[in-house]
């Protein structure tokens, strides 16, 4: 793959985790999530390459 993509790509990956942590860090502290595990999920879709991508996990809540 070129230079390009693999920029592009490494930029988009990085400001989806980022933007992601931020959002699932303000949810955290807006709710009672002491001890509590919560189910994750995230779906990376692109339409015209009719790509559909899931990842499911856990977070644990701050003690």
């Amino acid at each position: 793959m070129s230079e390009d993509f693999n920029m592009s790509m490494r930029k988009f990956l990085k400001q989806v985790g980022v933007t992601s942590q931020q959002a699932i860090e303000e949810a955290m502290r807006e709710a009672d999530t002491a001890g509590k595990t919560f189910p994750v999920k995230v779906v990376l879709t692109i339409g015209e390459l009719d790509l559909e991508h899931v990842v499911e996990g856990k977070i644990k809540g701050p003690e």
